[in-house]
């Protein structure tokens, strides 16, 4: 390679990793506006879920250390050191995709739902459909799918299955401490793939007061929801990082079943009460719409692999169980 073509790769690299985190994070705002979509679900297809997991719980163990509780006295000088130890260069670019994503999607997603209903279920629909190959691939690469994988599987997706069948709540003119606590609970699916956290606030009745909440810049509402998320967050993925470190393949064919149970919220013809319906309206641009899903995801595993961007190889180290 010659002297302009190394100046070139030395420059374009990081553009392009760049690039490519912005439009991940976008990815994931995306699927937490939509209902049905987790956030999860999508940033285990474009290849960051274990480097976001691993990064909430360095984050959280920093705020433990900050505030004396990670077993010793409060020291900055630790939780310095945890926060730099971050993949900021990855976080970064995903984190403002994913707020500019939030914020975009709020204002335009809404009315593309209800314009198109059918076709927008039907796209997310084959994103999710075609995802599952993730995780699956991951437990076969840890020893292969065994009969109690297929249990858990089948477990998870039934339990999603019947949760996604639920019908939506309202609740008008919610008080700080409910909203907290929905918050607590749906943000959980940030991090869950298959659990999608706007399905959760439907059926929690908080969908449309906090869509209207990001539109109207609520700081209070919007406060109650991040002091409940940080919370509900903080809690959950230590849990989920235990899980991925000790228990890899049965953690990866659960988040499997829980993928597979969520196509239930995403069949494109369903009542407003989530009765599932026989294809009959709008078939064909539906059936191209599963298949442009399909086909995204596809192609993003091939960038992920042409660029290097897969954290398959880097969550070999994980102990299968």
């Amino acid at each position: 390679m010659d002297a302009k073509n190394r100046l070139t790769c030395l420059y374009s690299e990081p553009v392009i990793s760049v690039v490519a985190n912005l439009v991940r994070g976008a990815l994931i705002g995306v699927a937490e506006v939509i209902p049905g979509v987790s956030g999860g679900t999508i940033a285990l297809i474009v290849g960051i879920y274990r480097t976001v997991i691993d990064a909430i719980a360095d984050a959280v163990l920093a705020l433990r250390q900050l505030l004396g509780l990670a077993g010793g006295r409060p020291s900055g000088s630790a939780c310095a050191r945890t926060l730099r130890g971050l993949p900021w260069r990855l976080l970064i670019p995903v984190g403002i995709g994913m707020v500019a994503a939030v914020v975009v999607g709020a204002r335009f997603i809404e009315p593309l739902l209800e314009e198109y209903p059918i076709q927008m279920r039907a796209l997310f629909f084959g994103l999710v459909l075609a995802g599952i190959w993730v995780p699956a691939h991951m437990v076969r690469t840890r020893g292969g799918w065994s009969v109690k994988y297929v249990a858990f599987t089948l477990i998870a997706a039934i339990i999603v299955f019947v949760i996604t069948g639920l019908p939506p709540a309202v609740v008008d003119d919610p008080s700080p401490v409910v909203v907290a606590l929905a918050a607590a609970v749906a943000i959980c699916a940030l991090v869950l793939p298959g659990v999608s956290g706007s399905f959760l606030l439907l059926s929690l009745g908080l969908y449309e007061p906090t869509l209207q909440a990001v539109n109207e810049r609520d700081l209070v509402y919007l406060g109650a929801f991040a002091v409940g998320a940080i919370v509900g967050l903080g809690s959950f993925v230590t849990l989920l990082t235990w899980l991925l470190n000790h228990r890899a393949a049965v953690t990866l064919a659960v988040l499997t079943g829980l993928m597979i149970g969520s196509l239930r919220a995403l069949w494109p013809w369903q009542t407003d009460d989530r009765d599932l319906l026989a294809p009959t309206q709008a078939v064909g641009s539906a059936v191209v719409a599963i298949l442009i899903g399909m086909a995204v995801v596809a192609v993003l595993l091939v960038v992920e692999r042409r660029l290097g961007l897969s954290e398959e190889q880097e969550s070999s180290h994980v102990e299968p169980s």
